[in-house]
């Protein structure tokens, strides 16, 4: 898979992103019911990572998940367990749950799932255009489920499936080093915007 590694900036001890989600978007139109079309061109992992969260093919969550195993996971340091980025949407199955659960087992690190919620505020960030915006919209948004036996305290890898203003990840990762058995905080995405 090709890629192309971009820093990622934000409260955390280092952020690192795989590729950029697309190289361009040419709008071609409208659907029968009025919605915008769009003749998307993403970058391989884009498309993966688009593929996997919005047309449910599972099958990208092994290659994605190995990506960051092969690129990202070696740059951070004694990583002691995961935490996937909770969901914003419900779903039966999460895709970026998918990939932290992968990337766990091909590193074997724990991958706590429960460990970090999010509190639905009702206000989509998709829908709000400042960083100020989103930051408001997501205050206490986060929270800690003390799941971790032992004292600690391990770094924590927090992996989510776009990076864009950087707001979410942020918000949870206030409410990550407010944990006291979390020590170093690392951030990893698939793609950012």
């Amino acid at each position: 898979m090709k890629i192309a590694i971009r820093q990622a900036a934000g409260n955390w001890h280092r952020g690192l992103v795989l590729d950029k989600h697309s190289v361009s978007s040419t709008f071609i139109g409208h659907t029968e019911s009025g919605r915008s079309k769009f003749d998307t061109i993403r970058t391989e992992v884009g498309e993966a990572t688009y593929q996997l969260k919005y047309r449910g093919d599972w099958s990208k969550v092994q290659p994605l998940a190995q990506q960051l195993a092969d690129s990202i996971y070696p740059k951070f340091h004694e990583v002691g367990l995961i935490v996937p980025m909770p969901a914003s949407n419900p779903r039966a199955r999460q895709p970026v749950t998918e990939v932290a659960r992968a990337l766990g087992k091909i590193v074997e690190t724990p991958v706590f799932e429960a460990l970090l919620l999010k509190t639905a505020n009702g206000k989509a960030l998709k829908d709000l255009t400042t960083k100020d915006d989103k930051i408001a919209a997501l205050a206490n948004s986060f929270s800690i489920q003390d799941e971790i036996s032992g004292e600690g305290p391990w770094n924590v890898l927090l992996v989510d499936d776009l990076f864009h203003t950087g707001a979410s990840a942020e918000a949870a990762c206030a409410a990550l080093a407010s944990y006291r058995k979390i020590a170093r905080i690392y951030f990893a995405a698939l793609t950012w915007r």
